[in-house]
C-alpha cells in the first residue's frame, strides 16, 4: 500500500499514510472541505419560485 498524499510506503504505525505529516496534511484538507462528493440535484433540492 503506498500513502495517498506522497506515493511512499504505508507505514503501518501511520497507515494508509507513510508519516504523521501527511496524515495531519490529509486532515487539513478534509477540515478545509478539499474533499467533496459530486451529487446530482434532484428536484426537492430546487427553490420554490
Amino acid at each position: 500500500m503506498t500513502c495517498p498524499i506522497c506515493a511512499k510506503p504505508a507505514h503501518p504505525a501511520h497507515k494508509p499514510f507513510c508519516s504523521a505529516r501527511c496524515a495531519q496534511i490529509d486532515l487539513g484538507r478534509w477540515l478545509r472541505d478539499d474533499y467533496k462528493i459530486p451529487v446530482r440535484p434532484t428536484p426537492d433540492d430546487e427553490d420554490p419560485e
